[in-house]
């Protein structure tokens, strides 16, 4: 009888921690997902006479973005970046662009770097991540427009090129580096014992990605420990036109900086 009550006493508290820890989880989701590094509101973020930086009125907040403009460019690369850091961090090797003629635009999510505000659901990042490109868009209105996406980036590039898709403007290029296939996916394979449920930013890169019409590229390191490349092989089953590029000896954030990748985005930007 005594064990029993104990036993029962031992699986009331681990419940009780558990559903905390779910709580804790639900309402602090943020701090998990995004690791933003921000910056004073004076900081330049580029001396490069070509690069202009701006700031954007979207609802609740600012944001800082960065405008690689050419005289007379062939198109235009509209970046999304990961979770962490900030623009000064995507602000380098911006000759490659230069080389194939290509503008460049991206900016800060709320919280990084210069933008302010704090992101509070998927919805309302998606809805800056919009925002942000009609700003931009007429200026490129007959150009070849490329959207890309790394890391928590690349469920967002997905999402806008799909969007973009419906609309009849599809991307000449979406271009996804070290992709997930959903947020949700991920984090069945870090926190598997965290309902479904619990999870606000689930984050569809695969869902969104087979709903474009244009060329897919994805781009994967073979050593990536934090996004495995199984994700992006997931996801060139679910869009047959995705073309896989394996970076060897590549991890998740050092991607950019090996000549193979750098090699075949100079050359698919080329043949646009």
């Amino acid at each position: 009888m005594v064990y029993a009550l104990f036993s029962l006493g031992l699986l009331a508290a681990v419940g009780a921690v558990y559903t905390a820890a779910i709580g804790w989880l639900w309402l602090r989701q943020e701090r998990l997902l995004f690791e933003p590094t921000p910056l004073p509101a004076d900081h330049v973020l580029c001396t490069d006479p070509d690069v202009q930086e701006l700031t954007i009125d979207v609802p609740g907040a600012k944001l800082s973005a960065a405008h690689l403009r050419l005289p007379d460019p062939r198109g235009v690369v509209f970046f999304l970046h990961g979770n962490s850091g900030n623009l000064l961090d995507c602000l380098v090797d911006l000759d490659a662009f230069r080389e194939v003629n290509f503008d460049v635009v991206m900016f800060d999510y709320r919280g990084y770097g210069k933008s302010t505000g704090c992101i509070e659901s998927e919805e309302q990042l998606r809805a800056d991540v919009r925002y942000v490109w009609e700003y931009f868009a007429k200026q490129y209105e007959g150009k070849r427009v490329v959207i890309a996406g790394q890391s928590l980036g690349t469920a967002l590039a997905a999402g806008l090129g799909a969007e973009l898709t419906a609309a009849g403007r599809a991307p000449a290029l979406t271009l996804l580096v070290s992709p997930y296939s959903s947020m949700r996916a991920l984090a069945d394979e870090v926190y598997p014992w965290v309902p479904r449920q619990v999870l606000r930013y689930p984050l569809h890169t695969a869902e969104h990605a087979s709903r474009l019409t244009g060329p897919l590229m994805l781009v994967h390191g073979d050593k990536d420990e934090l996004i495995g490349i199984h994700h992006s092989e997931s996801l060139c089953i679910t869009v047959p036109q995705a073309q896989l590029l394996r970076v060897e000896g590549a991890g998740h954030g050092d991607v950019h900086k090996f000549p193979s990748f750098r090699k075949a985005l100079a050359g698919a930007l080329a043949c646009l």
